[in-house]
């Protein structure tokens, strides 16, 4: 009888469907990088259209000033993404990180109770502060801050359901939620608006979106019953906070600061040009997405270069593409989009530099969402440091449109410097103490 080393090397070699089967079942970190951010990307895709479209609908409907209340209604559900977010990136490290199916489903189930308790309490804290707020921002009612809470208490559990679907590696399926979503906004925003109840009519849909979201399924095994909870490290939760709450302030304080600081109408026109850098940020973020749990489930004999190389070249590809056509074609862009009385007055030099303070953020973003997939540095302290200074610096300089975007940029640049220095520096120091101890 033959042994079977002699049976292998009689045995004839693989085809090449053989090769392409065996390579699909067993996809490498980079492959599974690169396939998960194109997936994020062409979802993002989507997701950036339906949210141009609801943006520009509105504005349409609606005016400068109106839009303002709409776009500033936004931005504030965008600020309690902290939690969202926090939630989403909890979840999604641990259940990438965690081997055993039903582990998987326990902390996914402990992660969406603490959820909805979260939601719960800040949709109840922000509807009895609806009044105070409402005069804060200038809104004309007090009923657009309470109808915006009930979609707050959808929206951080929605974090944890997203979580739950990237630490999987569901990135078609949480693709299609980001989709479902901004779909679900334009469109109950068009029904709403043109029956009359005009910016009210707008952020009804915003909050409907959420809650239609939510009811999205999540992969099975994560329903699973389970024995008992897990209870998540707690500083992988404080880490997560403070790294959302600097990135909400950074990406959203602006439009509220502007709404409270310049009249309805200039408000209106400022979001417009900052939605640009929204929309630049959006898409960079979807290939963080894909990014992150794959980083953060890698062995250390995975983590190449690629990990972090793939995603900042699709950074500065999207970053400067967008700067590039705003750099050329601002008016066009702004009277095509959204109509001849949001173009001109001296601001459609704003475009180029919102996109361009966006693309900046973003390659931060990158390399500190990288560096808390490994705990290399825990630079998102220096990010939330970099958020109170936009708002200090809008608080002082806010003479005109130009200089609050100009104070945004100066501070974005600085972040980068710091947060891809301070890695290097970091390890440098650490190898001084093994040399000296050595």
């Amino acid at each position: 009888m033959q042994n079977s080393e002699t049976m292998a090397a009689s045995a004839p070699p693989p085809s090449w469907r053989e090769k392409v089967a065996g390579f699909r079942a067993q996809p490498n970190t980079q492959s599974r990088l690169l396939g998960g951010s194109l997936i994020m990307l062409t979802g993002s895709g989507l997701v950036s259209i339906l949210n141009f479209a609801y943006n520009v609908a509105v504005a349409r409907l609606l005016g400068p000033a109106e839009f303002g209340h709409a776009a500033v209604a936004i931005t504030l559900l965008m600020m309690v993404s902290a939690l969202t977010l926090s939630f989403q990136l909890v979840c999604a490290k641990l259940v990438a990180r965690t081997q055993v199916a039903e582990a998987k489903a326990a902390v996914y189930q402990t992660l969406l109770r603490r959820a909805w308790k979260v939601g719960l309490a800040l949709g109840a804290v922000l509807m009895i502060a609806s009044g105070p707020v409402a005069r804060y921002l200038n809104l004309p009612s007090a009923w657009m801050i309470a109808v915006l809470a009930l979609g707050f208490a959808f929206y951080v559990p929605v974090g944890a359901r997203r979580g739950g679907m990237q630490g999987r590696f569901c990135f078609r399926r949480l693709a299609f939620s980001y989709i479902i979503e901004a779909l679900l906004k334009f469109a109950g925003a068009l029904l709403l608006v043109e029956f009359g109840l005009g910016a009210l009519g707008a952020i009804t849909a915003i909050s409907l979106s959420v809650i239609c979201a939510y009811f999205l399924p999540v992969p099975p095994e994560l329903n699973a019953t389970t024995a008992s909870p897990v209870l998540p490290p707690t500083a992988e939760a404080v880490q997560a906070i403070v790294f959302f709450a600097g990135q909400v302030m950074i990406s959203n304080c602006d439009i509220v600061l502007v709404k409270h600081f310049f009249t309805p109408e200039v408000a209106g026109l400022y979001a417009t040009r900052a939605l640009v850098g929204r929309l630049v940020y959006f898409a960079s973020w979807m290939v963080v997405s894909a990014m992150f749990p794959i980083s953060a489930g890698a062995k250390p004999e995975e983590r190449g270069p690629s990990i972090l190389a793939i995603p900042i070249a699709l950074v500065v590809t999207i970053s400067g593409g967008f700067v590039l056509l705003l750099s050329v074609f601002p008016h066009l862009v702004l009277s095509t989009v959204f109509g001849a009385s949001f173009a001109g007055g001296g601001l459609d030099g704003l475009l180029p530099l919102c996109a361009a303070m966006a693309g900046v953020y973003s390659l931060s973003v990158v390399l500190i969402a990288y560096e808390m997939s490994h705990r290399i540095a825990n630079t998102a302290w220096i990010q939330l440091g970099a958020a109170l200074a936009v708002v200090a610096g809008i608080f002082l300089f806010h003479a005109s449109l130009t200089e609050v975007v100009l104070v945004q940029l100066v501070i974005m640049a600085a972040l980068l410097i710091a947060v891809a220095l301070i890695p290097i520096l970091r390890r440098g120091h650490a190898r001084a103490l093994l040399q000296e101890a050595a």
